[in-house]
């Protein structure tokens, strides 16, 4: 009898908790849809965000938490589009390709090896190609597509929109999904001197972001020394925040069309914003997993050094008196 009834309270603990999560991935989609859509901006008479952080929380809850927390996307994304303009029958195409878009790049991702800690060079490169651009394109596309056939988009107006919403998605993977899945592992550090380091490079990131994204001259490639700072030093824990920081303020001038941005047609506006925040991204990750990869082989080599002293000490034949 007793193990009779300990079979329903565990499956009920485990229906329990796949429902919290998933509403916890429903509020995170759409929190973070409501903030995405402060910056967007209309191409074409449709609207697109040159950011949406909804799908790096959609990709990183999936690595996270498993295929089971797909309906909390589908639901994120229902309520961003009803927040937005009321949900209407060719919506449920772009809910659909909301969802499976994320679903596309996890399933990607775990067939690749995948490792959340993006502790190998090639998990960035998996993150970026797999996790970002490549599984992005089917939100954009179906997204896109859903508009023209409702006659919200003209066909001639096809490409300059998916391009955007593309860009858009594959940017929230590529800029939120490696800040969430290295929040867990962030610590302060102990040394009096590397807090010090850690204080200048968040000033300096976020003056030289101000100065380069304001500024008349043509200036952003300043950004990327910073990128190389954080990477190296703090590896993606710093890197991840840097990346964030610029991301925002430069999607930010962009869309106020000042300091370098002034002065161009929205798609030339839209082209270097993505170009911008698209190499950024890539070179802090792939320069963060690369660093933290070198920095495993040599601790490994070191274990191994340890250990080969240890098999030659005991090895080695004693001297009388020894």
């Amino acid at each position: 009898m007793l193990s009779d009834a300990v079979v329903p309270t565990e499956e009920w603990r485990r229906l329990t908790r796949t429902l919290l999560e998933i509403l916890a991935v429903t509020v995170a989609y759409y929190v973070a849809g409501r903030i995405g859509l402060l910056l967007r901006v209309v191409v074409e008479g449709a609207v697109v965000t040159p950011l949406w952080p909804p799908t790096g929380i959609a990709v990183a809850a999936l690595l996270w938490l498993g295929l089971r927390v797909w309906p909390g996307i589908a639901l994120g994304a229902y309520f961003s589009i009803a927040h937005l303009s009321g949900v209407h029958t060719p919506d449920i195409g772009i809910i659909a390709g909301n969802t499976l878009a994320p679903v596309c790049a996890y399933l990607l991702l775990r067939r690749a090896g995948f490792r959340t800690e993006l502790d190998r060079l090639r998990d960035g490169a998996a993150l970026v190609f797999l996790g970002g651009l490549l599984p992005m394109l089917l939100s954009a596309t179906i997204g896109t597509l859903v508009l023209v056939g409702n006659g919200d988009l003209a066909p001639s107006r096809f490409w300059p929109v998916w391009s955007a919403w593309w860009a858009g998605d594959a940017m929230g993977v590529l800029v939120v999904t490696p800040l969430l899945l290295v929040l867990p592992r962030v610590r302060m550090p102990k040394d009096p001197y590397r807090v010090a380091e850690a204080v200048a490079l968040t000033v300096a990131a976020g003056v030289v972001a101000l100065v380069t994204t304001r500024s008349s001259l043509s200036l952003l490639f300043l950004v990327f020394p910073l990128l190389i700072w954080s990477a190296v030093r703090f590896r993606l824990a710093g890197s991840a925040p840097v990346v964030l920081l610029l991301s925002v303020l430069t999607i930010v001038a962009a869309t106020e069309r000042v300091g370098p941005f002034s002065g161009h047609t929205l798609f030339e506006i839209m082209v270097n914003l993505q170009a911008l925040n698209g190499s950024a991204a890539l070179t802090a990750l792939l320069l963060s997993a690369l660093v933290t990869e070198q920095h495993n082989i040599r601790l490994k080599i070191e274990q191994v050094c340890e250990d080969l002293a240890e098999v030659v000490e005991r090895l080695a034949p004693r001297r009388p008196g020894d």
